[in-house]
């Protein structure tokens, strides 16, 4: 959690506990203080307080926006249009009615393919995400909101806000605030005037509905200067994040025979790297390197704890097995980076060696 974050939220436990639509007078501080919170998040979304809504998480982000855009069109369709790279929130939630489009081997969606696909009969909405969780690969997303036309585009922006600047021309947004450094437990769902909505549950006084009970104030309004003050260190971040990640691609191939480093090497986020090795199981790379200090993670970004292959690095074509994802922190450190290229050939040899290979 950024320091900021946690600053707030320890103070906004005391002050805005109650429930914000309550006339008495905790009630009318949390309903202050929310509002204060919203005006952030917005303006750093780029939207309007009342065109943004809270919600428990970025999947329930997801999956609320998803099917409250697709019940408002269905009088159209009901398919689901989107990368085969989505987050599992995506896929889940387009179930049957999704039309998959291919990606390239850098995980860049085919945009001719994905542009033939929506403007067919019966399309709801159309998803792509602005980059990827896994590989940080973007996508074009104005260049895609033009071929969309009518159909309202919906943009999975939870790996980059924070990171990256906030694509245009998108009808409906979702954003984790973990990612950028808040607490868990807070999502947002942005809605542009002119998207119609139809949320799949009754209708309350709060987030109209797409988040049922009153909203986490203290978590929100530490998200909200998580948000404000990573904003305010991005680029500095950025740049010394993309040198980082541009030596750990050097350098893992250079000294681990059979290593995968995937995703576009340049037009991606700054702080993410994935990479596979050949003849060696994730589980126990991941193990061996959590003893060695280091949090990384296997198997798809969105469901890393069954360890199930990442469904986004098999619709690239490239190597699922062994594969290990690197992201870095504000409190990440160049020595950081550096030891973990030292010690990463030795255990992946190890690893090999136990093995047979």
């Amino acid at each position: 959690m950024h320091p900021a974050a946690r600053e707030m939220l320890l103070s906004a436990v005391d002050s805005g506990w109650a429930d914000p639509v309550r006339l008495h007078h905790e009630g009318r501080t949390a309903r202050l203080l929310l509002d204060n919170a919203r005006a952030v998040l917005a303006d750093a979304i780029g939207v309007r307080p009342d065109e943004l809504y809270l919600t428990t998480s970025g999947t329930t982000a997801i999956q609320a926006g998803l099917s409250a855009v697709r019940a408002a069109r269905r009088r159209v369709g009901t398919q689901v249009v989107h990368t085969t790279v989505e987050h599992s929130a995506v896929l889940h939630s387009a179930g049957d009615e999704g039309v998959e489009v291919g990606v390239d081997i850098r995980g860049r969606v085919d945009q001719e393919a994905f542009a033939d696909a929506v403007r067919r009969p019966g399309v709801a909405v159309a998803a792509v995400q602005s980059a990827n969780h896994e590989v940080g690969t973007r996508q074009p997303i104005a260049a895609i909101a033009e071929d969309c036309e009518d159909v309202p585009l919906f943009v999975d922006a939870s790996a980059s806000v924070g990171h990256d600047p906030v694509p245009e021309g998108w009808s409906v947004l979702a954003a984790s605030a973990h990612k950028w450094g808040g607490p868990a437990g807070v999502g947002l769902l942005a809605v542009r005037k002119g998207t119609r909505i139809a949320p799949a549950w009754p209708m309350d006084e709060r987030e109209d509905g797409l988040s049922p009970g009153f909203p986490d104030v203290p978590n929100t309004l530490a998200a909200a200067a998580a948000l404000q003050a990573r904003l305010g260190e991005a680029e500095e971040l950025n740049k010394q994040h993309r040198a980082w990640i541009d030596e750990v691609r050097r350098r893992v191939p250079a000294d681990v025979p059979d290593v995968e480093v995937v995703g576009d090497p340049d037009d991606r986020l700054p702080h993410i790297l994935t990479f596979s090795c050949l003849y060696v199981d994730g589980e126990a790379l991941v193990t061996a390197l959590d003893a060695e200090g280091f949090a990384v993670s296997s198997g798809s970004a969105c469901t890393s704890s069954t360890l199930k292959p990442s469904h986004v690095l098999a619709a690239m074509g490239v190597l699922t097995h062994g594969n290990v994802r690197v992201s870095l922190s504000r409190e990440t450190r160049y020595d950081d980076v550096d030891r973990f290229c030292q010690v990463l050939p030795g255990i992946v040899q190890r690893i090999r060696a136990e093995v047979g290979m």
